[in-house]
């Protein structure tokens, strides 16, 4: 039975979790009423000296996605200083010799990515919901108990606050209570791998290019990246296996730089570290369903994936941007959390969702295969897409939302 009806803690939508996603979603649902459940009281920079900084964690974030950033008003408020565009990526294979790239000019499209802070675009996000009318913010804390009724979902909340909502969002990461709750199954499988990410700055321009080394089953399937940054900085994600990423992270500033170099085959010349190296660690989920009873999932309580292919905030603000669409195209009055309209949701997303699920766990399974018949498949693969044209152009386009 439902909890009593109290019109001042009841909601069209509450959307539990205050990062990237959850952010994003609340933007694109103004004009609803919406309740945002934060654990922290505001993400974003708020640790001293950040203007001065650059953050350890960035996102490369596809033109589509930039293009919807941009109408919730949050593409516009990052300084153009911290928002450094992909003119091309070069991904080289495990042999020393293969390797694929994608030109934004020659593909006549203005960039393949941008690459940003994650803190400044959370920052971006949340500046706008300050003054987002219908928006209530619950901040510092997280929910107890969901409980589905026929009418409405409560929420009871870990400080002892409670409200009710017509429809849940989930965006509270890969460890989701609202998924929990809402008894939606999900498979998490450990990579036996973390990323581990620092800045860098270089001695030689970086052109613009992202550049990306697969290191083979010699290596544990590792792979390292590197980003542009504003400057002659580069941000780099390097995934490897657990032992591995300790190992790099014991090293002393001088010696990282010297090993990540190395790896990166000088491509932007001597490093110097700016920022010190992180790690997270790496594993695979996914949800059984997207949707339940009053209930949507999005982002990371959705899906995870690898790194490697740098889409895995793509897919969740892709989400975000499917289900506020979906939801503004009911008809006046239609009830949001009603099921058969969330599974518009869950089927607009189910193709883009297993495509890139399977195309970035079959990369990691390929260039971690020992075998040399993989050997040869991986990288002789990687030279022939780079000799066809249209496939790339497929590829990128994709990749670019």
């Amino acid at each position: 039975m439902d909890a009593q009806f109290n019109p001042d803690a009841h909601y069209d939508v509450a959307i539990v979790g205050g990062a990237m996603i959850g952010a994003a979603a609340a933007r694109a649902l103004a004009g609803e009423r919406v309740a945002l459940v934060s654990r922290d009281r505001r993400p974003g920079p708020m640790a001293e000296g950040f203007n001065a900084g650059i953050d350890a964690r960035v996102y490369a974030i596809s033109p589509g996605n930039a293009a919807f950033l941009a109408r919730l008003g949050a593409w516009n408020a990052i300084a153009a200083g911290h928002l450094t565009p992909v003119h091309a990526m070069r991904v080289y294979g495990d042999d020393g010799a293969s390797m694929i790239e994608f030109d934004a000019y020659r593909s006549g499209v203005g960039e393949l990515a941008w690459i940003v802070e994650d803190r400044r675009l959370q920052d971006a996000l949340w500046r706008g919901l300050e003054s987002q009318a219908g928006l209530a913010p619950y901040a510092g804390t997280s929910i107890r108990a969901l409980q589905v009724g026929e009418r409405q979902a409560n929420l009871e909340l870990q400080d002892g606050r409670s409200l009710t909502a017509r429809l849940v969002i989930g965006a509270d990461g890969a460890h989701s209570l609202v998924r929990a709750q809402a008894g939606i199954a999900s498979e998490a499988r450990d990579y036996g791998q973390a990323a581990v990410v620092a800045n860098f700055a270089c001695s030689r321009a970086h052109r613009n290019v992202a550049w990306q080394w697969f290191q083979g089953p010699a290596h544990g399937g590792a792979v390292l990246a590197l980003l542009p940054l504003p400057g002659d900085r580069v941000s780099m994600v390097w995934s490897t296996n657990t032992a591995q990423a300790a190992r790099l992270l014991a090293l002393e500033g001088e010696a990282l730089a010297r090993e990540v170099g190395a790896v990166a085959r000088f491509a932007v010349g001597e490093l110097s570290l700016v920022t010190a190296a992180r790690s997270f660690p790496l594993q695979r989920l996914a949800a059984a369903r997207l949707v339940a009873p009053r209930v949507a999932l999005a982002g990371d309580a959705a899906h995870v994936i690898h790194p490697l292919a740098g889409q895995g905030a793509n897919l969740g603000l892709q989400d975000a941007r499917l289900l506020a669409e979906t939801l503004a195209a009911r008809a006046p009055g239609r009830d949001p959390g009603e099921l058969r309209l969330l599974r518009r949701y869950e089927r607009a997303r189910a193709e883009a969702i297993l495509a890139m699920r399977g195309t970035v766990h079959g990369l990691f399974r390929l260039f971690g295969d020992p075998a040399p018949a993989a050997a040869r498949l991986r990288n002789a693969g990687l030279n022939f897409a780079d000799r066809l044209p249209v496939l790339k152009n497929l590829l990128m386009h994709h990749a670019m939302g």
